[in-house]
């Protein structure tokens, strides 16, 4: 990738967003990422780019963290990584399409944290809710408008 260059970087094991993010790069002409532990099916396409990690315990939030920078725009439901990657300065993304930004990410840290602690207690059973369609257009709309934000802050037309 180029200096510069606007790129989307996914955690890919269990991303259910990963074919939107695909729309929303061939719309910009945006290189993509999607890291995973394993082989995984994608599209031929010269931009999208597959990387497969060791099985090692954080090898792909590692690979990724490693890449955030400002500019990068990373999809990825793991708080923590989403916490390395907004200190990195790279926007990031739920597949919910919810920002995790410097104001937020800490106390998405503290509640991911307080309700693990709470699943080990025994005190929840439950998981988080199904993904729906509402959650699908709320990502397409952020990853949208996450891109233009970062074109515009790279002197680039959105």
């Amino acid at each position: 990738m180029s200096e510069g260059a606007i790129a989307i970087y996914v955690d890919a094991d269990a991303c259910p967003v990963k074919d939107e993010v695909y729309r929303v790069a061939a719309r910009y002409g945006l290189h993509v990422y999607v890291v995973a532990n394993s082989f995984m099916t994608l599209p031929r396409e010269p931009w999208i780019e597959r990387v497969i990690v060791s099985d090692g315990f954080d090898a792909a939030d590692d690979w990724i963290a490693e890449r955030a920078a400002p500019g990068a725009i990373v999809v990825t439901a793991d708080v923590p990584l989403a916490s390395r990657c907004v200190k990195a300065g790279a926007s990031v993304l739920a597949p919910n399409g919810k920002a995790f930004t410097v104001s937020s990410v800490g106390m998405a840290l503290a509640t991911r944290n307080l309700m693990q602690d709470l699943r080990e207690a025994g005190a929840v059973t439950g998981g988080p809710r199904p993904f729906s369609a509402k959650d699908r257009s709320a990502f397409l709309g952020a990853l949208d408008r996450a891109v233009v934000r970062a074109r515009r802050e790279a002197g680039r037309p959105a």
